[in-house]
């Protein structure tokens, strides 16, 4: 058996039958061959999957590199390799004086991981660079294509989390990226910069996602465990009658996102501590491996937090991390 501990952020002690690091696209589609028959599951950078229990399968930890940018008159087109890491490809951009994904810095986790989770912060979406998503089928190693069209993003939502779901090895994404930048301000936060640049916003997205979350290598954590939830105008109309105060934000489908964050402060969780699993003292959004923690643990006190706000707020809290146990996702 080897040790996951070190293969996500979170840093629960938990084990799989074997890990393989993925280098190339050939090494990938032998690797999917060869464990067509077996349980298995695909990493990046961990920052998004948790471990709560030892993995009774085979581990393939997406390593592949490199970016290509191709210049025309009025945009550019750039093809990164799955396993590069997203900020660094962020920063990369922003020195090649490509802009757009300023708002999308230090969000942890690899470029193949981004368009999985339609990534987003600070009023940016990835789906809104993603031209392309290129990978192989984990059936036959044979290549496939998604055009941005077919992805079906939506919030922290895509094609790959539903009917692509485990059965697609991302190995490449193209971003279209116009010469034509404009800025995106209107969030908390950056909503006070005056006429800034790119790399003003860049360092001011750092600069509130390091002052509001923690180091996932100080103290385990996989960033925000749980969504944003989403509620009709009729629950949200209900709602804001008894908490005038409660921090919303309308949709363009006619719902209303709701601040997790606070739902969960409101049921004083803050600090909050189930065995070696704590919610942080500052982001009640986070839960942290504050030392030894298992996967009981963040079990117990994730679905206690659920509880509590559905009694409170009549809400259903969702978890935007993965949860993988003995065979594959589990669900709270």
């Amino acid at each position: 058996m080897t040790s996951l501990a070190h293969l996500h952020t979170f840093g629960l002690n938990a084990t799989a039958q074997s890990v393989t690091y993925l280098t190339s696209s050939q090494q990938a589609a032998d690797w999917l061959r060869d464990t067509a028959h077996q349980r298995r599951y695909i990493l990046g950078e961990g920052s998004n999957t948790i471990f709560v229990e030892n993995f009774e399968g085979h581990v393939a930890v997406n390593q592949l590199k490199g970016i290509q940018v191709e210049e025309f008159d009025d945009h550019f087109i750039v093809n990164v390799a799955a396993g590069e890491n997203w900020h660094n490809f962020v920063d990369y951009c922003l020195r090649q004086e490509i802009f757009g994904l300023e708002n999308l810095a230090l969000i942890p986790g690899t470029v193949g991981a981004a368009p999985i989770q339609n990534i987003g912060a600070y009023g940016r979406e990835v789906e809104y660079f993603i031209q392309q998503v290129n990978g192989l089928r984990t059936d036959s190693g044979e290549p496939f294509s998604v055009s941005h069209k077919d992805c079906k993003f939506g919030y922290r939502d895509s094609i790959f989390k539903h009917e692509l779901k485990d059965k697609v090895l991302i190995t490449d994404v193209t971003f279209f990226f116009s010469k034509r930048w404009l800025p995106c301000t209107h969030y908390a936060g950056l909503d006070d910069l005056v006429s800034p640049t790119p790399r003003d916003i860049f360092d001011q997205v750092i600069a509130i996602r390091r002052s509001k979350l923690p180091d996932p290598t100080v103290m385990g954590n996989a960033g925000s465990f749980f969504k944003n939830p989403k509620v009709s105008q009729t629950c949200f109309k209900q709602l804001n009658k008894r908490y005038p105060q409660v921090p919303h934000y309308p949709q363009p489908d006619g719902s209303v996102k709701l601040a997790a964050a606070w739902l969960i402060d409101q049921c004083k969780f803050k600090g909050v501590r189930k065995g070696g699993v704590i919610c942080h003292k500052r982001q009640p959004l986070v839960l942290a491996n504050a030392g030894q923690g298992t996967g009981e643990d963040l079990m117990a006190l994730a679905r206690e937090i659920l509880s509590s706000v559905k009694q409170q707020f009549d809400v259903e809290l969702e978890n935007e991390v993965r949860l993988i146990g003995a065979t594959g996702g589990v669900s709270l």
